[in-house]
């Protein structure tokens, strides 16, 4: 279906919003009044550069408290529209947004409402115009959808139908399933917005907090299906009011904000994109660093071995039973510092994986490589790090990463060890956008989004994942933007023994993360312990978290750069990644962090 956006869903002038717009691959967009008032274009230049743009204007929005108002009031009102309505003449548009009236000289007569909505839209008529009437959840008197068809139906004038926006219906908890009785042709537009579920004033809720389709908690998908029963065939258009939207770069915010529509397209069943491959497992993790040194103590410490090194670039492999970690030392780690850079993924059908990712917009890595190196495919997510598609060691026809490394004299230990999870660190402002990425390129499972206590501020975290567990990624972000060494990445690794691990790490020289001694005294007073046990866990600095799945211990180590390691023993019904514990971490971290 034609695709849209609001431009004041993006952020910077109006040109930036509709080039953004443009290269994201959207077919039209609607302008926003204030946008167009603060644009140096006159209108008739803003069709024009649209029109190079290769975009429709398919609304023009909102004229605010039209109807249901004294004569006089209406007398002023019906001038006002008719400037507009030149004005949109000259802009291309032949449909303008009318917002149910939250005036406080709007009477509560819907006849009345029905008579001069009327009025307008014949003088709309005249100059070739529709108007789409809304029901704003707010609004003074017409606050649902049901209410403003009903005002529409009784007006019954060919330029006036209704517009539909789904923040305004999902926001009140009205039943989408009566659309199905308005005509298709009267409903004119279709405005699309998710939203967390929050527990807010309405309009404080709209204006700061809408988000983009599979970001929040709405069901979008439905109240599109219920749409497109009525044999609506016009755009499907994202209206969204949202800070942190407003102050991110509108480039990748539209990108983001066509995916969501793709993936909602599909989700309805009038999409036609490549089926979702699912990642079954991590095949490793690179570490880029300008000095290995640090990272190798760190990784010996911890077990693993270095086993082979890249045959043409400054990359080295470590392994430690299942769990691979690549040390790459090559310009971009001299530039960025020690940082989780790239992810292997194991795919069931790699090629079909990186289909799947370019046909949602994800960016297409060019790969430097010998000609005999492995032809991996590989994309690059919201925050920069690199996914790569992979299938290791499964045989002929299939490419394998491994063949690119020449074996050395060390072998790994063959202790049970894996990753267990990735923890990444998201720019503040692509917080939703990772997660609605994951989700739907690699087609992982969102779960809850989790707010943990920082010293300094407020951490949020959600981790995706695939059904088994075998891919777990938790995505980030921190209220201290510029305190990127604290809210760093991290990769645990999976033991059958975190105490036995924890005990062979410091044996061998590590460094594991101090925990507060009061840390220990909570648990003694939260928990029952076999004797012995808890003063185990103080010694060694494991900390213990339990819920109805089953026991979590866990460990840190010390962060080099911007990367630790945590150790894990998780019982195999327990799905969480110790948020209790958290707060605590974090804390051991700040009061470990140098002096500067």
């Amino acid at each position: 279906m034609h695709t849209s956006i609001a431009t004041v869903s993006l952020s910077g002038s109006l040109t930036e919003k509709l080039t953004a717009a443009s290269r994201a691959g959207f077919d039209g967009v609607e302008i926003f009044e204030n946008d167009l008032l603060a644009s140096p274009l006159s209108p008739r230049e803003i069709r024009v550069r649209c029109a190079d743009l290769g975009l429709t204007v398919d609304l023009y929005q909102p004229m605010r408290d039209i109807e249901a108002v004294p004569d006089d009031e209406f007398a002023r009102n019906l001038r006002r529209a008719r400037h507009k309505f030149e004005l949109m003449g000259e802009l291309g548009a032949d449909t303008v947004l009318v917002c149910s009236s939250v005036s406080p000289l709007a009477l509560d007569d819907d006849d009345l409402a029905a008579e001069q909505l009327s009025q307008l839209a014949t003088l709309a008529q005249e100059s070739g115009i529709r108007v789409a009437y809304e029901a704003l959840a707010w609004g003074r008197h017409v606050s649902t959808y049901d209410h403003a068809w009903r005002i529409v139906e009784a007006a019954d004038h060919p330029a006036l139908g209704t517009c539909l926006d789904s923040f305004h219906i999902l926001s009140r908890g009205s039943d989408p399933k009566g659309i199905e009785a308005v005509p298709g042709e009267k409903i004119f537009f279709v405005q699309l917005a998710d939203a967390p579920l929050l527990a807010m004033d309405v309009l404080q809720w709209s204006r700061h907090h809408r988000c983009f389709p599979g970001q929040g908690g709405f069901d979008v998908a439905g109240l599109v299906r219920h749409v497109l029963r009525t044999g609506y065939d016009g755009p499907l258009s994202l209206e969204v009011f949202n800070d942190v939207f407003r102050q991110a770069e509108a480039g990748p915010t539209a990108v983001d904000a066509h995916r969501s529509l793709l993936v909602l397209q599909e989700a309805v069943g009038i999409g036609e994109l490549p089926a979702p491959v699912v990642p079954t497992g991590v095949a490793f993790a690179e570490l880029v660093t300008p000095d290995a040194e640090p990272v190798s103590a760190l990784l010996g410490a911890l077990g693993f071995a270095r086993t082979a090194r890249h045959r043409s670039k400054p990359v080295d492999l470590w392994e430690r039973g299942e769990a691979r970690i690549l040390v790459n030392t090559g310009p971009a780690a001299r530039r960025e510092g020690t940082q989780l850079a790239a992810v292997g993924l194991e795919s069931p059908d790699p090629r079909a994986a990186a289909r799947r990712a370019e046909a949602l917009l994800a960016p297409v890595l060019p790969r430097r490589r010998a000609p005999e190196d492995a032809p991996l495919d590989a994309v690059a997510a919201p925050d920069g790090t690199e996914l790569f598609f992979c299938a290791t060691g499964r045989g002929p026809g299939l490419p394998d990463w491994r063949a690119d490394f020449v074996g050395m004299s060390h072998t790994p230990a063959p202790v049970p060890a894996r990753i267990d999870h990735l923890a990444l660190t998201q720019p503040w402002h692509q917080y939703d956008e990772a997660a609605l990425f994951h989700r739907s390129v690699l087609g992982l499972h969102a779960q809850e989004s989790v707010d943990v206590a920082d010293p300094y501020g407020l951490l949020r975290s959600r981790a995706v994942t695939n059904a088994d567990g075998s891919v777990r990624i938790a995505l980030g972000v921190g209220a201290a933007p510029a305190d990127d060494t604290l809210h760093a990445q991290h990769i645990a690794l999976a033991t059958d023994d975190v105490v036995a691990a924890a005990r062979a790490f410091r044996a061998a020289g590590g460094s594991p993360l101090p925990i507060p001694a009061n840390y220990y005294d909570d648990l003694a007073a939260r928990f029952e312990f076999a004797d012995g046990e808890l003063a185990t866990y103080r010694s060694l600095g494991i900390l213990y978290d339990r819920d109805a799945g089953g026991v979590f211990r866990h460990c840190y180590t010390r962060t080099v750069g911007r990367v630790f390691f945590e150790l894990v023993e998780r019982d195999p019904g327990y799905r969480g990644y110790g948020a209790q514990n958290a707060p605590v971490r974090l804390a051991a971290q700040h009061a470990g962090r140098p002096a500067r």
